[in-house]
């Protein structure tokens, strides 16, 4: 069967029921958490953040938020390489899943400048909170791009450092991958389903260059990175 991905899909992915709980999803999250991991999807995100912070002073107390955080497990690692380098990171999840939130508070537990909030991105609580740089990883193709837009409108206005986006580059090739890798991890369907849905509705680089201008960025970079990703990083220094 011949992959479109001329495209973006607007299929939904079973993951954005924001009301689903129990050991599926639990796995599934636990899942994502470790292919990312290990096709160095959280090592991109930690370059992109030592990036927009390499002119700041070590001693500088750093807010970073991470936007759909799922488990938890990305800002974990800002924890463990700011503790290994000196740095002062103040460290907040949002997911607007429950059982998320409770899930990655619980394998947090060791982490004192780690937070989380269950809440909507699209609702106005979020729209008031401030941060030094903000992370979507993973989050961005779950939304259609009117609302890719609004989001990022948000994003920009009330980060004071910037912004590092990590999504899927959206290719046959990386469909086909993602069937192997479902086999080779032994996910569950609703892996399964979500991420080749996830894939198909990732990003062309041109896309990514189009909601930079309709944003008026000045400052930003957009770069392939294995495994068929891409790093968007907006800077606002």
């Amino acid at each position: 069967m011949l992959i479109n991905t001329k495209y973006r899909s607007i299929e939904p992915e079973i993951m954005d029921d924001f009301a689903m709980e129990g050991e599926i999803l639990r796995e599934a999250l636990d899942k994502i958490a470790k292919i990312n991991q290990l096709l160095g999807g959280n090592q991109l995100t930690l370059r992109g953040v030592q990036d927009l912070i390499a002119t700041i002073p070590k001693t500088t107390e750093i807010s970073i938020v991470d936007v759909g955080c799922g488990n938890g497990d990305m800002l974990r690692k800002l924890a463990d390489y700011g503790s290994k380098n000196n740095l002062n990171f103040r460290l907040t999840g949002i997911d607007a899943n429950n059982f998320t939130i409770n899930h990655a508070k619980k394998l947090s537990e060791n982490y004192s400048n780690i937070s989380y909030r269950c809440e909507d991105i699209f609702c106005q609580p979020f729209k008031e909170l401030k941060y030094d740089i903000v992370l979507c990883t993973l989050t961005l193709h779950h939304f259609k791009n009117d609302k890719i837009l609004r989001l990022m409108t948000v994003l920009y206005t009330n980060s004071r450092i910037g912004i590092v986006i990590n999504d899927l580059h959206r290719t046959a090739l990386a469909y086909r991958l993602f069937q192997g890798l479902c086999f080779f991890f032994q996910l569950n369907a609703m892996s399964r389903e979500d991420g080749l849905v996830s894939i198909l509705r990732g990003f062309k680089k041109g896309e990514l260059v189009h909601f930079s201008k309709k944003l008026n960025l000045t400052n930003y970079k957009i770069q392939w990175k294995w495994a068929f990703r891409y790093q968007w990083i907006i800077s606002k220094l």
